[in-house]
């Protein structure tokens, strides 16, 4: 009687199981029906700049992470080409940073990401900090003004060198993902961290949710978890401690890629229209709310996992529908 009884519970167990499995599935079904067109001409731009290298041991090193973190957003993401600009050398002055930025606000949109990576050296006096930059750098005050100017709702300012840590009080704001491979402008001493953060992007282990995609979320907590592992292996202490601040109220980080590996070919969402502008925010914010559910899978019951998860889905896909039947109307 007792084995019975065991068996029976395991089979309910089984049943109720798959009847979630099958409800979510049903629910991805939904989301694929509705949102068969893809809604937004969405676009992720990438600016990399690699400072003042010192020596040549450096500069080989720099151009390596910058060549594999682009390497990256085009194989792994759908980053077009037109949409990558690299400054090294004698590209990477004050007026080639700047000119660089101009020409992104020029032709970013409202819905787009920017993702900007800085690698190189930095350095601290007690009061300013600094990317090292060929001629003249540009201030802390200079970085904040300059991303600023650009036009997209979501941007990440990633800067791997020493000292960067004092960047972040300064150029933190809503709707923009920060991170630095130090917590203070006092942890001098050369990173590892921008080998493991561009690294992430290749290494499917740092892919915790297995979507397929290396969020920025994702690509910080693996370096900076292989960082603390680099050190702990040659029994050193930890010089370096990489922080991150998300504008996202905790959720921008998670949902933000290198690219989103759509095409260009998808239907452009006018956000000039109150209407239409509403309904994507609203869009976004389920976005950054799937993104997080996914992130505390591990830690979360199957069941309460699913139930959330079925729910976000259904809500996403009535509101790409929404979105798309407004956009219809506009254009009779």
């Amino acid at each position: 009687m007792g084995r019975a009884s065991t068996t029976g519970g395991f089979e309910r167990k089984v049943s109720l199981r798959s009847v979630r499995s099958l409800r979510l599935s049903a629910t991805l079904l939904l989301f694929t029906v509705l949102c068969a067109s893809p809604v937004f001409a969405q676009q992720t731009h990438l600016l990399v700049i690699t400072g003042v290298p010192g020596d040549e041991e450096h500069a080989k090193q720099f151009q390596k992470w910058s060549d594999t973190f682009v390497d990256a957003a085009k194989k792994k993401d759908s980053v077009p080409n037109e949409n990558i600009t690299v400054l090294s050398d004698r590209g990477a002055t004050k007026e080639g940073v700047e000119k660089a930025f101009a020409d992104l606000s020029a032709k970013v949109k409202p819905n787009d990401s920017v993702v900007v990576l800085l690698i190189g050296h930095g350095s601290f006096n007690g009061q300013t900090a600094a990317f090292n930059l060929p001629g003249p750098d540009l201030t802390v005050a200079d970085w904040g003004k300059l991303l600023g100017k650009l036009p997209a709702q979501h941007v990440a300012f990633i800067n791997t060198s020493s000292s960067s840590g004092a960047f972040l009080p300064a150029v933190a704001a809503p709707g923009r993902v920060v991170i630095t491979a130090t917590k203070t402008g006092g942890e001098r001493n050369e990173t590892q961290f921008p080998e493991f953060f561009v690294a992430a992007f290749n290494d499917p282990s740092a892919d915790r949710d297995r979507n397929g995609h290396v969020s920025l979320a994702e690509a910080f907590e693996y370096a900076k978890s292989k960082v603390t592992q680099a050190f702990q292996q040659k029994g050193l202490l930890l010089t370096e401690h990489a922080t991150m601040d998300d504008g996202g109220e905790g959720q921008l980080a998670a949902s933000m890629f290198l690219g989103i590996g759509r095409s260009d070919s998808t239907l452009a969402a006018d956000t000039s229209d109150p209407a239409v502008k509403k309904l994507v925010d609203e869009k976004e914010a389920i976005d950054r709310q799937i993104a997080a559910l996914r992130l505390r899978k591990s830690s979360m019951p199957e069941a309460q996992y699913d139930a959330q998860m079925e729910k976000l889905l259904t809500e996403l896909a009535l509101k790409t529908k929404a979105i798309r039947d407004l956009q219809k109307k506009d254009e009779r």
